[in-house]
């Protein structure tokens, strides 16, 4: 065994089953490992290096910010932060920006904030915030009490109360859960990422939608994976065609480095005061200059391009022998293989690509400028794998 491995066993938490495999440097979408062979990244540190390992201008803007101050706390006044959040506001719509350091974070800001209006404006005290089965917002206590899967609960008992689930894509289940609930608030994922990459039915998120604004309860986005020019748009509900009250985001906002944002429409704008939430770290200028540069570049022409090479990979393993289906949006896609998903995956390693499982499917989250030829060659490699 490796003297790295044998150290990483022996001195962190045993939280992750990780892949024989030590990266020692990157470059755009191919990185190496320590005795120097090469690999196409489709996992891109699940969505978040959003232009791949060691992009120039990502390193530049965050080097000079590191070079001008690396944190003050959020008791001054930081121009990286103003930047983004205006940038963010300008963007999607919304009013106020709180900044946190994570997509789990990001969420238990949305669950306040939601808890907080329904106790303000509608005298609620003990709302119930419905989200969907098969759902993931995160590993705190409070957003695994709201993530709509048992098999995260079972070894955390008792989770936060508050939250009540119905599955995804029923609309009848949905309005006999509203009815039955009577929630404050709807979360969801326009895509379930750790739930196998599934995407919501528009029909059912038109009906959602609708009865949000007949009941008058807040919608909730979850974008911490699907956001970003993620699927093709900025953020995924825009593939939807509503305006949300609440959108958390995290993962590739920052290209790397960590934070959260969640994004607080005109609703629910000036429900958290002075003192009703806060962070350490949130909005740190080092991350929020990360964050500015990956912004600034999600324009039309990246999201054409997300479109395009979303368009190359369906075309090219769609109906491939040894795949049954291919599920996603954007460069957000799961591939449901004959071979068991953790066998394609270890020969893709071997082959030297780096992929990704969600549930049962093989899943990729390659970079949004990923070259085509990198693209291409990524692909004959999983085709060739899944046909074996």
């Amino acid at each position: 065994m490796n003297s790295f491995i044998e150290n990483d066993k022996k001195y962190i938490a045993s939280t992750y089953n990780r892949f024989p495999l030590q990266i020692v440097e990157g470059k755009g979408s191919v990185c190496k490992d320590e005795n120097g062979k090469e690999y196409i990244d489709l996992g891109t540190g699940i969505a978040v290096n959003t232009f791949g390992f060691c992009d120039e201008e990502w390193v530049n803007a965050v080097s000079k910010q590191l070079n001008s101050f690396q944190h003050t706390s959020n008791l001054y006044y930081s121009s990286p932060c103003i930047t983004l959040a205006k940038m963010l506001s300008e963007r999607t719509g919304c009013s106020k920006v709180f900044f946190s350091n994570s997509g789990a974070e990001a969420n238990e800001c949305a669950i306040k904030t939601a808890r907080k209006y329904a106790a303000d404006v509608k005298g609620v005290k003990e709302p119930i915030i419905l989200t969907l089965v098969n759902s993931f917002h995160g590993r705190t206590v409070t957003t695994l009490a709201a993530t709509g899967q048992d098999v995260f609960h079972k070894d955390f008992l008792p989770l936060t109360e508050g939250f009540a689930y119905t599955p995804a894509n029923d609309i009848e289940l949905l309005y006999e859960n509203v009815e039955k609930y009577s929630p404050s608030a709807i979360m969801f994922e326009i895509v379930q990422g750790e739930g196998g990459v599934v995407p919501l039915d528009k029909d059912f998120v038109n009906e959602l939608t609708k009865i949000a604004k007949e009941k008058d309860i807040l919608l909730i986005v979850d974008e911490v994976q699907t956001g970003n020019g993620r699927t093709g748009k900025l953020y995924s509900y825009m593939n939807y065609g509503f305006i949300p009250d609440i959108v958390s985001t995290a993962k590739g906002l920052a290209g790397g480095l960590p934070i959260g944002a969640t994004m607080l429409f005109e609703r629910v704008k000036d429900v958290l005061t002075p003192s009703s939430h806060g962070s350490t770290f949130g909005g740190n200028p080092v991350s929020c200059a990360g964050a500015v540069n990956i912004l600034s570049r999600i324009d039309d022409e990246l999201l054409n391009g997300v479109k395009e090479r979303h368009s190359l990979i369906v075309d090219t393993l769609n109906n491939a022998k040894g795949i049954k289906g291919i599920s996603g949006m954007g460069l957000m896609l799961g591939i449901e293989t004959v071979k068991p998903a953790a066998d394609v995956v270890k020969e893709c390693m071997e082959k030297g690509v780096l992929v990704l499982t969600a549930k049962t499917k093989v899943r990729l989250l390659p970079a949004l400028n990923i070259p085509m030829d990198t693209l291409k060659k990524a692909l004959c490699v999983i085709k060739e794998v899944c046909e074996n």
